[in-house]
């Protein structure tokens, strides 16, 4: 408020907002209904080391061991600092091994009533950068921020240039922050408190065209930024490169809004708690909702009587784009939000189907007639790999100002020059799923991208 004289004038503090024009929004059924239907707790707890990219996972543990929600379960060879918490207590009752000794997963028989390690109460305020980072690697919560370049778990040595959050997710039957956050604004500002700590740059948030929760509009210590548009819009990545991208020796860590709660409970509370709020969606889920959980816990409970009966299904811990393939038994994996149920489609067979003009058929361009309605898509690839098609395919969905078609050429050429060039640096395999959903080449671009990354830094590093 400005008084001149008798005159006042309101001065209004808008975020700045940024225009998404490219993409794609896929109709698909089965969006989560906002209803909480409360907390699942199952007999025992699975972690997975290989949901953490980039870490070189080491035991913390032993079978039999007795441990707290908090205590670590694993830490990173090269950085030890680096540790990974039980989401429960309990005992340790079994860590599975694969090939070469590769640990598969940690198993905790979890307690009927968690414990959990006590790391005391602290005013973020009152803290140095140094304080505040030792306090969330202490806890194992480290491997919630994730790096550019490499899209991996952030190296806690490398001050970021700045930190990217995203509070928005316009993934297919994304769950809602807004929902999610519910009740969390304490925790959320906390958690972005502590995280302007550990940059001497700016912490950058982006909100959605529709973001309602006060705690994400009215957030401090950040720079507020409002994206319009579809799908990647809601991508870290795509924020990054509209807002200031990543160059050649920068690093920038990222995070989602809920995974910054996480981090403000610690501070806030004194405990590591990895509860977090799930929603279960998909075309095959007769009850869609959310549920309360930490990560690790087996799904069944929720899926079992809630799902189609007599068909073939595709279980997945993420969205259909880029979500993690499970079983029926499976678990929620360490940075998922979102379960979804679809059907698999190895039990349908059709003659002439590219032929159908079917309304049950979705096609992202004009391959089919538009029905402006959603759709019961399954996980059949329809059609097999060849050779790479220059149609414009990729640029039509891909919102960033990187050429996506010759950066693929190059990573599967291994030419690590023209990767840099060609912007690789500021990429995450999520930013390409699009681009394989309408890939008529039906190349696997995701892993693609995610094998140019990990040569890339095994050259850099």
């Amino acid at each position: 408020m400005k008084i001149t004289g008798k005159v006042i004038y309101t001065i209004h503090y808008m975020a700045n907002r940024i225009k998404i024009k490219k993409g794609l929004q896929i109709p698909l059924l089965g969006e989560a209904e906002e209803t909480l239907k409360g907390s699942v707790a199952s007999e025992y707890v699975r972690i997975c080391p290989e949901d953490f990219h980039g870490v070189t996972p080491k035991l913390a543990v032993k079978a039999d061991d007795t441990v707290k929600a908090g205590t670590p379960l694993l830490f990173d060879k090269d950085h030890p600092e680096i540790l990974f918490a039980s989401p429960v207590s309990g005992v340790v009752s079994a860590i599975e091994r694969g090939e070469k000794r590769r640990i598969l997963y940690i198993e905790v028989k979890a307690d009927s009533e968690i414990r959990y390690e006590d790391f005391g109460k602290k005013e973020v305020a009152t803290l140095s950068a140094e304080e505040a980072k030792k306090s969330i690697l202490e806890a194992g919560l480290w491997f919630l921020i994730k790096q550019r370049p490499f899209d991996v778990v952030a190296v806690p040595d490398k001050e970021p240039r700045d930190i990217f959050v995203t509070g928005f997710n316009t993934a297919p039957l994304a769950p809602s922050v807004d929902f999610m956050l519910n009740g969390l604004e304490a925790d959320l500002q906390t958690g972005l408190d502590a995280l302007s700590k550990l940059t001497a740059g700016k912490v950058y948030l982006s909100v959605g065209a529709k973001t309602a929760n006060k705690g994400l509009l009215h957030a401090k210590n950040v720079v507020i930024t409002q994206f319009d548009g579809p799908h990647p819009a809601g991508n870290v990545g795509v924020q990054i490169n509209h807002i200031k991208p990543v160059n050649r020796g920068e690093t920038v860590w990222t995070l989602n809004a809920p995974d910054v709660a996480l981090i403000g409970r610690l501070f806030n509370q004194g405990i590591t708690d990895l509860t977090r709020t799930v929603a279960l969606t998909g075309s095959e889920v007769k009850q869609t909702a959310y549920y309360r959980m930490p990560i690790g816990t087996e799904l069944k409970s929720i899926l079992k009587g809630n799902v189609t009966e007599g068909i073939s299904l595709r279980y997945i811990s993420g969205n259909p784009l880029t979500g993690r393939k499970i079983d029926a038994d499976g678990v929620l994996r360490a940075y998922d939000t979102q379960v979804t149920v679809i059907p698999e489609g190895d039990d349908i067979h059709e003659i002439f189907g590219w032929a159908s003009l079917s309304p049950k058929r979705y096609s992202a361009g004009c391959t089919y007639p538009a029905y402006n309605k959603k759709y019961r898509l399954d996980a059949r690839l329809l059609g097999g790999p060849r050779a790479i098609i220059v149609s414009s395919e990729y640029d039509k969905v891909f919102p960033m100002d990187i050429y996506p078609e010759q950066l693929i050429k190059s990573i599967i050429a291994s030419n690590i020059d023209r990767m840099e060039q060609l912007g690789i640096y500021e990429v995450a395999p999520e930013d390409f799923a699009l681009c394989e959903f309408v890939d008529t080449s039906k190349l696997e671009l995701q892993r693609i991208v995610r094998a140019g990354l990990d040569k890339l830094r095994k050259e850099m590093e």
